[in-house]
C-alpha cells in the first residue's frame, strides 16, 4: 500500500478519538482555546507520521502519546492558568473597587458537549465528569507539566507506570514518586467527590431554578439564601474573590449593571460536568447581549462556589449567540433551548 493510501486510512480511524483527546489537552492546558489548537496539531503530526505507525500499541494509545508530548512542549513556554482563588490573596472586601487583569492567562471552562461526558459515550472513562471538574482543572495548574501528565495518564487514563515512564523518558520509580506528590497536592486543592453534588434530585434542580429566578427578578435577598455559609464567588479577569452570602450579595449589588427585574436573562447549560448559566444583560435599547458565563458548584447544603467568566468568546464554544432573542425547541442532548440572533 502506498504512503498516501496509508495516510488515507488515518482520518476515519482517528476521528472517533477527537473529543477525548480534546479533554486530555484541556486537562493539560486549562484552556479550551489552547486545547483545540493542540488537538489540531496532534492530528497533523499523527497524519504525517501514520505511515510509520507499526501497531505496537493501539491507535488510541499512540495518539495519546503524541498529544501528551505536544502539550508538554507547548507548556514549556507558558505559565499556569489560575483562578482568582489560586493567586494566594485572602478574600476581598466586596465594597472595594474591582481590580481587572486581562493580561493574566486565566483558566477557562469547557462545555460538556465538546468533550462527550455523556454516559453513552464510548470514551466515558477518559472524559468522565469528575476528571474535568473546574476545581480539579484549577488544581492541576499548580503541578509542574510533567507531574501533571503523570497524574492524568495514571489516574484518569489508567496507564501502567512503566508505560508512562517510557513516554516521559524516566524511570518507573520516578513516575510513582511524581504521582505520590501530585496526589498530595491535588487532595489539598481540589474538593472531594462527596463535596460536589450532582443536581439530580428534584430539590437540587429546584435550587438551580431558584438561583436563575433570583437573578432574572433581581431578588438579591432570595439569591443570598441559596449560598452556603462558606460559599465562594470569583470572576476572572478580576483578581478578587469573595466568601460568604453577605459578601456575594454586596458585590453583586455594588457592581452588577442590572438595576431591576428583567435586566438579566440566564440560559442554563453544562460546563466541566457542572451546572452552568450563560447570562445576558439588557442594554438601554432593550437587547440582551452576552455578559458572562457562570459555572456553579452545588454543595450538600446549597450553592458552594460560583466561577464567573467575563469572556464573550466562550459563548460560541457553548453554541450560544452574542444576542439572545427567543427560545425555540430544546437543543439536542442539552435540555437548553436554542437561540436565534437578531440577524437570523
Amino acid at each position: 500500500m502506498t504512503e498516501s493510501a496509508v495516510r488515507g486510512e488515518f482520518a476515519p480511524l482517528a476521528e472517533p478519538y477527537r473529543r477525548e483527546l480534546l479533554a486530555h489537552c484541556y486537562r493539560m492546558s486549562g484552556s479550551v482555546h489552547d486545547a483545540e489548537d493542540l488537538v489540531q496539531e496532534v492530528y497533523l503530526k499523527a497524519w504525517r507520521a501514520y505511515d510509520r505507525f507499526e501497531g505496537r500499541s493501539s491507535l488510541r494509545t499512540w495518539l495519546y502519546r503524541i498529544a501528551t508530548t505536544t502539550c508538554l512542549t507547548a507548556l514549556e513556554s507558558k505559565g499556569k492558568r489560575p483562578l482568582p482563588t489560586g493567586l494566594g490573596a485572602p478574600s476581598s472586601d466586596p465594597a472595594d473597587d474591582l481590580v481587572e487583569q486581562r493580561e493574566v492567562p486565566w483558566l477557562e471552562p469547557i462545555p460538556d458537549t465538546m468533550v462527550g461526558t455523556g454516559a453513552s459515550d464510548p470514551a466515558v472513562v477518559a472524559t468522565s465528569r469528575e476528571s474535568i471538574r473546574l476545581a480539579l482543572i484549577a488544581a492541576l495548574q499548580f503541578l509542574p507539566p510533567k507531574q501533571r501528565a503523570v497524574l492524568i495518564l495514571r489516574e484518569v487514563l489508567a496507564w501502567p507506570a512503566a508505560e508512562v515512564a517510557e513516554l516521559l523518558g524516566t524511570s518507573t520509580a520516578a513516575v510513582n514518586s511524581a504521582l505520590q506528590r501530585a496526589r498530595a497536592q491535588i487532595d489539598q486543592a481540589s474538593p472531594t467527590e462527596e463535596a460536589v453534588v450532582e443536581p439530580v434530585r428534584p430539590d437540587q434542580r429546584e435550587l438551580l431554578d431558584r438561583y436563575m429566578s433570583a437573578f432574572e427578578t433581581y431578588d438579591m435577598a432570595a439569591l443570598k439564601e441559596l449560598f452556603t455559609e462558606d460559599a465562594v464567588w470569583e470572576m476572572p479577569p478580576f483578581v478578587g474573590w469573595y466568601q460568604g452570602p453577605d459578601a456575594i450579595r454586596t458585590l453583586i449589588e455594588n457592581n452588577c449593571p442590572a438595576q431591576g427585574p428583567g435586566d438579566m436573562k440566564l440560559v442554563p447549560t453544562v460546563s466541566n460536568g457542572q451546572p452552568a448559566f450563560a447570562m445576558y444583560m439588557r442594554d438601554p435599547a432593550g437587547v440582551y447581549r452576552a455578559f458572562q458565563l457562570q459555572v456553579v458548584s452545588l454543595g450538600p447544603s446549597g450553592i458552594g462556589h460560583v466561577t464567573v467568566f467575563f469572556d464573550d468568546s466562550l459563548f460560541a464554544k457553548f453554541g450560544l449567540p452574542e444576542v439572545w432573542v427567543a427560545p425555540q425547541a430544546p437543543l439536542p442532548g442539552t435540555g437548553v433551548a436554542p437561540v436565534r440572533t437578531l440577524e437570523s
